[in-house]
């Protein structure tokens, strides 16, 4: 009896295992091939964790929308910075011209006082030139220095000699200067010239010695011609009706030579402003007699 029951409990034992075994092994091939199933193929990495067929077939079954794997957005491209505008090149400013500095005024010595003339007006010395009543004379009792020279007529003479040439010329009259400004060596040679033609007599009541000559002032002109016949022409009667009204005067009237110490000369005329030329010819008086001055050699 006792071995019946360990015979039963050894092949209880053993059927245990065996069936434990067949359950671990592989079954035996058959005559069909199988062909493998989608449970058993799996898809290989591709750089992303894999996914099988099975869990795909599962996700769909089970009405799960499988994730879109989702490639890396690609980082923008940084704009390249703006290349600054160059600043425009400033206009330059035109640069003024620098105004030239006026010539300077020559220094000229103080004026000496040495008087009176007969009429009151007072005589005043300024390098070398005397000055009566403010009035620069020249004749025979008053001199220029050699060196005076205002390089040609003034510019006060000439503004007003270019007037009254153009009122005349309204009136169908002409005039021309034929001989104004002359330096104190030109009058030297024409005074000489007179001397060795007439002797110094003759030559001293028409022609003025060197210094003594008012076209060495810049002052007078000799208008159109030098013979007496002019005072009988239209050009003539014109100028001694008219010249007064532009500071202009007959220097050498006639009937007034032993006053002037000059011959009468028609076309001689002399500026002196219209501020004297009018009481002048209202006057019917010479520069010297007005201002109370003689014209004699010393």
């Amino acid at each position: 009896m006792k071995i019946l029951k360990k015979t039963a409990i050894f092949l209880i034992i053993s059927a245990f295992v065996f069936l434990a075994g067949c359950s671990t092994k592989t079954p035996a091939a058959s005559s069909e091939t199988e062909t493998p199933t989608a449970e058993s193929v799996t898809e290989p990495a591709t750089g992303t964790a894999a996914v099988t067929e099975t869990e795909r077939a599962t996700e769909t079954e089970t009405g799960t929308v499988p994730t879109p794997v989702t490639e890396p957005a690609p980082e923008p491209i940084p704009e390249p910075d703006p290349i600054p505008e160059p600043d425009p090149e400033p206009i330059p400013e035109p640069i003024p011209e620098p105004t030239p500095e006026p010539d300077p005024v020559p220094e000229t010595a103080p004026a000496e006082f040495v008087g009176y003339t007969s009429k009151g007006f007072p005589i005043e010395i300024r390098d070398g030139r005397t000055y009566i009543g403010g009035l620069l004379i020249v004749n025979k009792t008053y001199s220029l220095p050699s060196s005076y020279d205002p390089g040609g007529m003034t510019s006060e003479c000439a503004s007003a000699f270019y007037a009254m040439c153009a009122a005349a010329s309204a009136d169908g009259i002409g005039f021309y200067s034929i001989s104004d400004y002359r330096s104190y060596a030109l009058q030297t040679w024409l005074y000489q010239t007179y001397v060795d033609r007439d002797g110094r007599e003759l030559a001293d009541t028409f022609s003025a010695r060197p210094g003594h000559s008012e076209h060495q002032t810049g002052l007078a002109i000799d208008v159109n011609t030098t013979t007496l016949a002019f005072a009988d022409t239209a050009e003539g009667r014109w100028l001694a009706a008219h010249c007064w009204d532009y500071g202009f005067i007959i220097r050498y009237p006639a009937g007034k030579e032993g006053v002037t110490g000059f011959q009468y000369e028609p076309w001689h005329i002399r500026y002196v402003g219209t501020w004297l030329s009018i009481p002048l010819r209202d006057s019917g008086l010479t520069l010297e007699e007005y201002l109370g001055i003689d014209s004699v050699y010393n």
